[in-house]
């Protein structure tokens, strides 16, 4: 009997909620996060580089970003390439530290983050259909060939479609906390 790979199957899902998970962790609610930041590249000695790699980024206070820059002539490009960043923010410098304080959410901002997250939670599903559709065609195939019996496909496909529903519920659940941070006020 032919083996099929259920690690596989299972990392490749996993993937797909993990992206899903770090593209939520890019939005903004109203707390502050080090990973809003994210998205930030700073023009350093020539080459567009992550904010993370010319500085280092913490949260004080739960409505506040700091960026401490290493490099005292980098400051002001860190402050440019945050406020370019289409993310709304205002970084007030102080030395060679930024302080980003973030604004309150208004309701409609925060209905638009809801849903972005749903869209973002649409596409992490969609990805873990992709991966089951890939499982249940190559089951399919292996009976075809007798590589497996029908017994064995149908055992195979209902442990495959039990870790695809395992999946949505995980991606369902972090999309309903996410809401709940972002409707909070």
């Amino acid at each position: 009997m032919a083996e099929f790979d259920f690690n596989d199957l299972k990392r490749r899902m996993d993937g797909a909620i993990q992206s899903f998970k770090s593209d939520l962790a890019g939005l903004r609610t109203g707390r502050a996060s080090p990973n809003l930041l994210d998205p930030v590249m700073v023009d350093a000695y020539g080459s567009p580089t992550p904010i993370n790699q010319v500085a280092n980024i913490s949260i004080p206070e739960p409505r506040m970003v700091s960026v401490t820059v290493w490099d005292k002539q980098m400051v002001g490009k860190v402050e440019r390439a945050i406020r370019e960043s289409n993310l709304g923010l205002n970084p007030i410098t102080d030395g060679t530290t930024l302080r980003i304080p973030l604004p309150e959410l208004n309701e409609q901002r925060r209905k638009e983050l809801v849903k972005v997250a749903q869209q973002y939670a649409e596409s992490a599903k969609v990805a873990v259909r992709h991966v089951r559709r890939d499982a249940m065609e190559t089951l399919k195939k292996m009976e075809k060939d007798g590589d497996i019996g029908q017994d064995d496909n149908r055992q195979m496909s209902d442990r495959v479609q039990k870790m695809t529903d395992e999946a949505v519920s995980d991606i369902d659940r972090t999309l309903g906390t996410k809401e709940q941070e972002i409707m909070q006020v």
